[in-house]
């Protein structure tokens, strides 16, 4: 798989931009993600290491997202304790895409 074939035709994002989308997603897992759970086939849930500006960043971004693939549906909850959960689901045509991207999430050396 190339670094970027997972990103369904459907996406409107420009391509050349693509890779640099994908870079601040990458960027926040490895600075954020404290876990990531699969509860079902279409929904995949993160758990974000909170602090100042986190909240933000995380809507910011998915709202950027939300707005070239409209398949995803983002939910941005503040926990309690300071962290910031991420909720994302998918439509049943765009199963592969979140598949790739809970992949690509967990695939950095046992990451959650």
């Amino acid at each position: 798989m190339t670094e970027l074939s997972w990103v369904p035709t459907s996406c409107t994002l420009p391509t050349e931009q693509q890779p640099l989308r994908v870079a601040e997603w990458d960027q926040l897992f490895a600075d954020q993600l404290a876990a990531a759970t699969r509860p079902d086939l279409l929904r995949l849930q993160l758990v974000l290491v909170g602090g100042e500006g986190v909240e933000e960043q995380v809507r910011d971004l998915a709202g950027r997202e939300s707005g070239c693939c409209s398949f995803f549906t983002f939910t941005v909850t503040p926990a309690a304790d300071g962290q910031v959960h991420l909720d994302v689901a998918v439509d049943p045509a765009h199963e592969k895409v979140l598949t790739a991207l809970h992949e690509r999430i967990t695939a950095d050396g046992g990451r959650p």
